[in-house]
């Protein structure tokens, strides 16, 4: 196991410059969820929060956001906000989702750590804070076994990734570089050819043999072994404790700061629900998909859903020094000058919703408000 694997990255004290990967973002913030029946999900003399009429959430159609999936549609979201309305953005970038949190648009998201780290680091520490963990795996490898059979034979063939300088982008180039292999990393041409293709089109593109593989989370990796792919490595392998986040949660400082008790009740919701979820993984699984069908009009097959499903641990954990790590690994694969992290993380709200609940409070590893 290469050993940047288990060493945390170190905090630089340049500030941070960021290349155009952000430039990215798509035109639209998002999709409104089509899920509205958690206004019937209102119980008798609820009051608002703080006086907020809505509380603007997103997350993406992924599985790797189960715990946003699962407490819309089972109403944990509302069951802890009252009378105050959960509003939901559905996204397919997290370039895209920093955007709209930056406008205004959304208060609090569910996001990969590569966006949350460039959206942090390009706002010069200003916009965003992550206040709580999600999700861990759920990345894999997966090949056309007809093409590739081993490791070495990912070299020279062309490998999909789900945008420039997306957590898994930097992900596969970091691998890359450890096997020795140089790619460029705006271009993605090298001794392997990165093809930055949205996971909407990835199975189509795998069907029709424009590419021989793909690094990707669930689902899509899962629709592609449907397709006749072979997992050729899954992500947790690459990691100590087979742990690494795949999901943060985020939010605007203005909002932590206006409306600390929304906050305070959205980081309950989500950590009853992962506590639910651990408890009925094959309800959870269901509640999940069902989501996914509102929001998207379609659900997973079996075939999918279930192997996706084992591949991915939920966690109230942000799991934070595999942050920096991940931050490091931007860094040497060229996608990111050395950033400054500390203040990225205030865990203050969520460590007081783990102790009124009995559980174990996380660490910021170092990375927290001072």
């Amino acid at each position: 196991m290469p050993a940047i694997r288990s060493a945390l990255a170190r905090r630089g004290t340049a500030a941070a410059v960021i290349l155009p990967l952000l430039a990215l973002a798509a035109c639209s913030y998002g999709s409104e969820s089509k899920d509205d029946s958690s206004k019937a999900k209102v119980a008798a003399g609820s009051k608002k929060i703080d006086g907020l009429d809505s509380v603007k959430i997103g997350y993406f159609g992924n599985l790797t956001h189960a715990t946003a999936l699962v407490a819309n549609q089972k109403g944990y979201f509302q069951k802890e906000l009252g009378a105050t309305q959960p509003k939901y953005q559905i996204f397919n970038a997290g370039p895209s989702e920093i955007e709209a949190l930056n406008s205004g648009s959304i208060d609090i998201g569910w996001i990969g750590p590569s966006p949350a780290i460039n959206g942090y680091t390009k706002s010069a520490g200003k916009n965003l804070r992550i206040i709580g963990g999600s999700a861990s795996g759920g990345v894999k490898l997966v090949v056309n076994p007809k093409k590739i059979k081993s490791l070495k034979d990912v070299k020279g063939k062309k490998i999909a990734t789900p945008q420039l300088g997306n957590t898994q982008d930097v992900a596969f180039l970091n691998w890359a570089a450890e096997q020795g292999w140089k790619v460029d990393p705006q271009s993605g041409k090298g001794d392997v050819s990165v093809v930055r293709t949205d996971n909407k089109i990835t199975p189509d593109a795998y069907k029709s043999g424009s590419i021989d593989g793909a690094w990707v989370p669930e689902p899509t990796a899962s629709k592609l072994v449907a397709e006749g792919g072979k997992v050729l490595l899954d992500e947790r392998d690459l990691w100590p404790d087979k742990k690494f986040v795949i999901t943060n949660i985020i939010v605007s400082q203005k909002f932590l700061k206006e409306h600390p008790k929304a906050v305070e009740a959205v980081l309950k919701a989500s950590v009853e629900t992962n506590k639910w979820i651990n408890a009925n993984p094959d309800e959870a699984k269901a509640s999940a998909n069902k989501q996914l069908e509102a929001d998207s009009g379609k659900a997973l097959p079996a075939d999918v859903l279930d192997p996706a499903w084992k591949s991915i641990q939920v966690t109230d954990d942000p799991l934070a020094s595999t942050l920096n790590t991940e931050a490091e690994h931007a860094v040497k694969s060229g996608l990111l000058e050395k950033p400054v992290l500390t203040g990225i993380y205030d865990l203050t709200l969520l460590n007081k919703v783990l102790t009124a609940e009995g559980e174990s409070t996380v660490d910021d590893a170092g990375l927290g408000v001072k």
